[in-house]
């Protein structure tokens, strides 16, 4: 991408529309087998079988959601592969769950404490790489330092490294139709 118009003249359709799709159906997916989790313990609680069930809904549905960000946004390498671990850890989280509850959960030789640790590592690392991929993505879509500017007068094109702040005057000052004034200004200088 050489020029600034370029970045925010992007229309939806631009995107990739598998990897919004995939996206949305796995945040989808997820948010699904959560609120099964919870129908699961508000209509059977009493029940393991209802609980050891909402907890694996709930334990796959939450790094699917957060998988289901990164898929979506244009994340580095770094980030989705970091994503992947956190939830790859997670999931060995709900393995342990299922293996330990409800026989071996609590009492000697219990593995609540050691299934918590590993599903609340995963989902931290998890969190931090989307807050990452996040926060570039922002970064990407706000121009920082300095903007260059092509500007076509009397049929020739000038190049015109601006601010942020003479940036913004401009914007202001020609972006809305006004007059050109402040745009003179700055070629002359």
């Amino acid at each position: 991408m050489q020029r600034l118009d370029e970045a925010y003249s992007r229309t939806p359709t631009d995107r990739e529309p598998h990897r919004v799709l995939a996206g949305a159906a796995l945040g989808a997916a997820g948010a699904l087998a959560v609120l099964v989790a919870i129908l699961l313990v508000a209509v059977a609680g009493e029940s393991y079988a209802a609980r050891r069930y909402a907890g694996l809904c709930a334990g796959l549905g939450i790094p699917a959601m957060l998988l289901a960000v990164v898929v979506v946004l244009p994340a580095s390498t770094r980030a989705r592969l970091g994503v992947v671990a956190g939830s790859a850890l997670t999931l060995a989280g709900v393995g342990l769950f299922w293996t330990a509850y409800p026989a071996r959960w609590t009492g000697p030789g219990g593995m609540a404490f050691e299934t918590t640790a590993v599903y609340a590592l995963g989902g931290a690392v998890a969190l931090s790489f989307v807050f990452s991929a996040v926060a570039t993505f922002r970064r990407r879509n706000s121009p920082a330092g300095t903007v260059t500017l092509e500007v076509t007068r009397d049929g020739g094109t000038e190049t015109v490294e601006v601010s942020r702040r003479e940036y913004r005057r401009v914007r202001q000052a020609v972006g809305d139709g006004g007059e050109s004034e402040v745009l003179e200004d700055l070629l002359e200088e």
